[in-house]
C-alpha cells in the first residue's frame, strides 16, 4: 500500500473527528449502558444478555478467558456488530444501535486495536497533525494548514503521551510502547469522551508497563477508559473496577481483589494462570 493509498485507508481508527465538546447527556445516568445485549454468529452465543454500565470519567478493566465476548463488545459498542436483542446507549439520548461506525467514532467514541496503526513514514507530530484533520480527502488533508490552536493541541498531547521529545522522529523507528503511545495520542487528537483499549501492554517492557499505567490512569476523569487486558499485574496496578465476562456475560464484578478471590472466577479464568 502506498502513502496516498495509506492516508485514505477507510479503517483506520482515527478517520473520524470529534467534535470539542461531545454532545453526551450523562446528567441522568452513565456514559455508556448495555443492557441484555446478545449476538449468535453461527449458532454460537457470543454475547449472552449482557448487562454492563461504564460512569462518566472511570478507567474500567474488562478481563475474561480467550471466547468470553470481550472483542465482540467492543464491536458492538462501536458500531461494527449489531446485536440481535438488547440495548446500547451512550449517555442519555444516543442509541448506537440506530448509528454507523463513522456517526459513532464522530459522537466520541474511541477504540485502539491490539496492534498499533501509525503512518510509519510520517513524524509522530505529523500522525498527530494528520489525525486531526477534519476532512480525510486526500488533497484536502496534504494541502490542510495548522492553526495556532492546532499547535497547542498537539504539544499538549505529545506532553501527555511522553512523546514531545520525539516529536520529530519518524514513527517507524518507534519501540512498540512508543508506538502505542503515539496511537493513544491519535485517538486524544480527537477528543473522544469514551476510550476503548485493547491489550495495550502485549510485548511492552516493564518499563514501557509502567508508563502506560501512568497514562490511562491520567486519561480517565478527562474521558472515560474502558481497558481489555490479560496481564493481571497490569490490571491490578490500574484497576478501581473489574469486570470479567464469561461465556458472553458478566460472571463477577468489583476491585480487583474481589474478582480474583471470587471462586467462580478462580475456576474459568484465574486459575486456568491466565
Amino acid at each position: 500500500m502506498n502513502f496516498f493509498e495509506e492516508i485514505s485507508h477507510r479503517d483506520r481508527v482515527f478517520e473520524f473527528l470529534a467534535p470539542a465538546a461531545s454532545p453526551v447527556d450523562v446528567r441522568h445516568g452513565p456514559i455508556l449502558y448495555l443492557e441484555d445485549v446478545s449476538v449468535s454468529f453461527d449458532g454460537f452465543k457470543a454475547i449472552n444478555n449482557l448487562n454492563l454500565t461504564i460512569d462518566d470519567g472511570e478507567l474500567r478493566c474488562i478481563i475474561g478467558p480467550n471466547g468470553a465476548g470481550k472483542t465482540t463488545m467492543m464491536d458492538i459498542i462501536t458500531g461494527k456488530t449489531r446485536p440481535d436483542t438488547g440495548s446500547v446507549w451512550f449517555g442519555s439520548r444516543h442509541n448506537l444501535l440506530t448509528m454507523n461506525e463513522p456517526d459513532i467514532a464522530t459522537l466520541g467514541i474511541g477504540r485502539k486495536f491490539q496492534k498499533p496503526t501509525v503512518f510509519e513514514a510520517l513524524t509522530v507530530f505529523e500522525n498527530l497533525e494528520l489525525a486531526m484533520a477534519t476532512d480525510k480527502r486526500v488533497l484536502p488533508t496534504l494541502t490542510a494548514r495548522l492553526t495556532g490552536e492546532h499547535r497547542d493541541r498537539i504539544e499538549e498531547v505529545l506532553n501527555l503521551i511522553g512523546l514531545a521529545q520525539l516529536h520529530h522522529r519518524e514513527a517507524g523507528i518507534l519501540s512498540h510502547g512508543q508506538k502505542q503511545w503515539l496511537e493513544i495520542g491519535m485517538l486524544l487528537m480527537q477528543k473522544p469522551r469514551l476510550l476503548l483499549v485493547d491489550e495495550p501492554v502485549a510485548g511492552m517492557t516493564e518499563q514501557e508497563m509502567e508508563r502506560t499505567a501512568e497514562l490511562l490512569t491520567n486519561l480517565a476523569g478527562e474521558q472515560s477508559v474502558v481497558v481489555v487486558e490479560h496481564d493481571m499485574g497490569f490490571v491490578r496496578s490500574i484497576a478501581k473496577k473489574v469486570t470479567v465476562l464469561h461465556q458472553g456475560s458478566v460472571l463477577a464484578e468489583g476491585t480487583m481483589d474481589q474478582v480474583s478471590n471470587d471462586p467462580k472466577v478462580i475456576e474459568v479464568y484465574l486459575g486456568e494462570g491466565a
